[in-house]
Parts: structure tokens; C-alpha cells; sequence
């Protein structure tokens, strides 16, 4: 049956002034019925002029505010003013433009009989040597995490934006979600463990602006791996006993998923620990190691091949070549990262957003 819902697209927004009014008015230019979609910012400390700006357009303005702000105090915030005239919530980040067929291919899977559906988040930007790694990063999260994983017949990860739900279903367990970082990784943990399957939209593409300095790279990248440790934490042991009592792989998937780590400080371990294998086996005995010499530089072949892989196309280039030279202080910054998790989970970190068009 091809059925056309209606949609709330929830765009949370917490000082972003710089973007958020060009942002509305591209997310109105989807080619779906207008009278089917709503376009909703939740404004949370904008300035005065911004607010104007946006009560000009024709989209809801919620403002809110709480005295420690959070994405998902802003989404339940809105879920609870809106009513229930709605049969899909769809999530942006205020920095996000929608290609114009993204809500049409989002109904197309609703109409699958999905009731989460991820789309593909795609680089609003790699005008910085950072931004060409964030970027290079969220394509290999997507290829291994997001269809990787589907093409397994396991759920997609979710990724906090570009992300669609029953709207009624998503009311009922947001409510449930109080994260202050991390507020997908909760849902997402609660939605597998509930067997939900999510879908992900390869072809479906939402801009997102990639980090352009160090230091935002570093809050943010700290902001993640505390909300990765956090949940692996609170979930290993429910973990278990959902994958051996009652067959749920897919959320322990999710689950272990957490404990790994980011592609980039992944990349980075492996080449230090094989060049330690490298100078051990020149300089002294390899029968030492309690692993063999070979058997590591076959995980080092393997871990840059599986890379290598999942990186598209279009990132073979000169810019690339030269954001390759960045990655030892990428490194370096989430390492250090490593050290400063303590309470990154239990404060709101924002990361200031600038950038309007993709370039």
C-alpha cells in the first residue's frame, strides 16, 4: 500500500543562530506534500532576532528552555506541545539539509513496515583537512555499522540526526530516554532490546557539517567515547543475557559495539602496535611474543584493507592525500581524550555550527 504520512520534523537547536534559519527553509523545499509535512524548530537560548526570523517562515517555533539543556529534554519537550496529529518524527540536527526526495524515500520504508528508519548522513563540508577525516570516518561507520550490518540482517546503527520513527512509538519511548550525551545510543540500545529492526536509506542523504578545529574535534570526540563507556557499562551484562536466554543478537551487537573503538584511534593502535612488532622482530627474538610477528601483520593488512574498503570513491583524491598528513594528531587528540572522560557524560557539551551550504 502506498500510503503518504504525515511528518514532524523535529529540528533541536541550541544557539545556533548561525544556521538554523537557513536550515527551515531548507528543510521546506522537500519534494513531498506540503500539507503533509511540518517543519518544527525547538529553539533553546536563540537570540531575539533569530526567533523573528523564524516566526516569518511558515514552520512551528517551540521555545524552550531548561536550566541544563539536553537534546533529548528538547525532543520530549516537543513531543509533549505537539499533539499526535502525526504519523512520523523525523530528526535533524541544526545544522542538517535534507536532499528533497529524503522524506519521500523515508515513507517508502514506513510503508516496508518499518518503524525506525536511519538515512544516509553524507558531509555538508570538507573544506579542513579535520573535516575530510570526520567525513572519511561517518562513510566508514555507514558502510560497516549502517549497511554492513543490514546486509546481515542486523539493525542499522543510529547516528542522532537524518532519523525517522513512528511518531506515537517514538513519543512513548523517548519518554523514557533522560541521556544528557548520547540520546540515540540509549534509544537505540532500548529500541533493539525491544527487537525493533532499523532500517537504513543508503540512497536517502542528509548534509551534516563535519568539525573543522581541533578543539571542537576534541569536545566532541570526548563527548562520545564518554556516552560509548557509559552504556557499555550500564548494558554488558543484559548484553549477555539477552544474546544467551533469549537469542537477541542484534542488541548484543549493539551493545559490544560500544566497546569498540573509534576509527580513527582503532587505525592508530593497530599501526603503533605493528610497528612495535616490526622493531621486536628486527632487534630480538620473535618466539618471545606470545604472538606471532606474521599472525599481527595480518590483522594490520586485514584492519587497513577492511578501510580501505568501506571508503568511498569519491575520497580517493588530493585532498585526502593531504588530510592523511593530520592523522597522527588526530590520534593524538583522541587518546588524550582517553584521560579526560570523567563526568563528559553528565554535562552538555554543544558544538557551535557554522557552515550553511556543502561546498
Amino acid at each position: 500500500m502506498n500510503r503518504e504520512r504525515k511528518f514532524a520534523v523535529l529540528i533541536p537547536g541550541y544557539k545556533e543562530d548561525n544556521v538554523i534559519v537557513e536550515v527551515a527553509k531548507s528543510a521546506l523545499e522537500q519534494e513531498y506534500p506540503k500539507d503533509l509535512f511540518e517543519v518544527v524548530v525547538i529553539a533553546d537560548s536563540f537570540k531575539r532576532t533569530t526567533l523573528e526570523a523564524l516566526q516569518k517562515l511558515p514552520i512551528t517555533v517551540l521555545e524552550v528552555s531548561f536550566e541544563k539543556s539536553t537534546k533529548s529534554k528538547a525532543l520530549n519537550k516537543a513531543m509533549e506541545l505537539l499533539g499526535d496529529d502525526y504519523q512520523v518524527a523525523l530528526v535533524l540536527d541544526a545544522d542538517n539539509i535534507m536532499e528533497r526526495d529524503f522524506i519521500g524515500k523515508v515513507n517508502d520504508a514506513f510503508n516496508k513496515g518499518y518503524k525506525v528508519v536511519q538515512g544516509h548522513r553524507v558531509a555538508k563540508n570538507t573544506n579542513t583537512a579535520f573535516a575530510v577525516l570526520d567525513a572519511i570516518s561517518e562513510e566508514v561507520n555507514n558502510h560497516i555499522f549502517r549497511k554492513g550490518h543490514r546486509v546481515l540482517g542486523l539493525s542499522s546503527a543510529l547516528i542522532g540526526s537524518g532519523m525517522a520513527f513512528d511518531f506515537h512509538f517514538f513519543k512513548k519511548t523517548m519518554a523514557q530516554v533522560n541521556a544528557v550525551g548520547g540520546f540515540d545510543k540509549e534509544l537505540e540500545l532500548k529500541l533493539l532490546k525491544d527487537r525493533n529492526t532499523i532500517e537504513y536509506l543508503a540512497d536517502a542523504y542528509v548534509l551534516d557539517e563535519k568539525v573543522q578545529k581541533t578543539d571542537v574535534f576534541s569536545n566532541q570526540r570526548k563527548r562520545w567515547l564518554s556516552a560509548q563507556f557509559v552504556y557499555f557499562g550500564r548494558f554488558a551484562a543484559s548484553g549477555l543475557k539477552e544474546l544467551f536466554l533469549r537469542g537477541n543478537v542484534d542488541f548484543a551487537d549493539k551493545v559490544y559495539q560500544m566497546v569498540s573503538p573509534p576509527r580513527i584511534l582503532l587505525l592508530g593502535m593497530v599501526v603503533l602496535i605493528t610497528m612495535g612488532y616490526l622493531l621486536f622482530d628486527v632487534f630480538f627474538e620473535a618466539s618471545r611474543l606470545l604472538v606471532s610477528p606474521l599472525a599481527w601483520y595480518l590483522i594490520f593488512g586485514m584492519t587497513v584493507l577492511s578501510f580501505l574498503l568501506a571508503i568511498p570513491q569519491k575520497f580517493y583524491n588530493a585532498a585526502t592525500l593531504r588530510a592523511i598528513w593530520t592523522l597522527p594528531k588526530a590520534f593524538g587528540v583522541m587518546f588524550l581524550s582517553l584521560f579526560k572522560l570523567k563526568g563528559a557524560n553528565k554535562k552538555f557539551i554543544h558544538t557551535q555550527h557554522g557552515t550553511i551550504k556543502s561546498n
